[in-house]
């Protein structure tokens, strides 16, 4: 059996320990971990990994920085992202310079284990909570370099961007469901709805959205 060559850049040394011992239990992989620093460029070159496990949040350096080294020290290599909540802004960047997956450090380890098969086999991989949000979006858009903005192809029902609309106006949900004859509880389902389609965590985030995009 042809094992999966992997190499983990991982700077916070106990995550890595325990990664590198659960990844190498692992019968069809082959598992080599670096800090992140200039070692990872040494280790990428002389291992030739299928797949690099690499981490989003280096504190030595910038992550994307060494993800464009890497890509040149080892050009077959597909990579996985890996953080804890993927930033929208950087997303772009990050698939543009080459990453072919994510997964969220709050995955489940059989999730982990899965997202590296898949992407060793030439699939691209969301983590599942994303899949059908703006992050899908966005990294289509990058993928395919579309013209135009990559938010507008969100799939919103009209009462969500009738919701979206009231938030940028400055209403609560109290004053949207008064507005649209509806529930306050089906105001909140809505803001969920909408925070989770578009990777976004506030209504502050949701107001400046929808000031910033053409689509509303």
């Amino acid at each position: 059996m042809k094992r999966i060559q992997i190499l983990l850049i991982e700077d916070n040394r106990l995550l890595r320990e325990g990664l590198l011992v659960m990844l190498k239990e692992q019968p069809d992989f082959k598992v080599c971990a670096s800090p992140g620093n200039s070692d990872a460029l040494l280790r990428a070159k002389k291992s030739k990994p299928n797949v690099i496990l690499l981490d989003l949040g280096l504190r030595s350096q910038n992550s994307l920085r060494l993800l464009g080294l890497l890509k040149k020290s080892a050009p077959d290599a597909r990579v996985i992202g890996m953080d804890l909540v993927p930033v929208q802004e950087e997303l772009v960047q990050y698939v543009q310079a080459g990453v072919s997956g994510f997964v969220l450090k709050d995955a489940t380890f059989n999730e982990f284990l899965r997202t590296i098969r898949s992407v060793a086999k030439g699939a691209n991989v969301l983590p599942p909570l994303l899949t059908d949000s703006l992050f899908s979006q966005i990294v289509q858009y990058a993928t395919h370099k579309k013209k135009g903005n990559p938010f507008a192809s969100v799939r919103m029902t009209r009462r969500e961007r009738e919701v979206i609309a009231l938030i940028a106006e400055g209403l609560s949900n109290k004053e949207i469901a008064n507005r649209l004859h509806l529930a306050t509880d089906t105001v909140k389902s809505h803001v969920h709805n909408i925070l989770e389609k578009l990777a976004l965590h506030t209504r502050l985030e949701i107001a400046r959205f929808a000031h910033t995009s053409d689509s509303y």
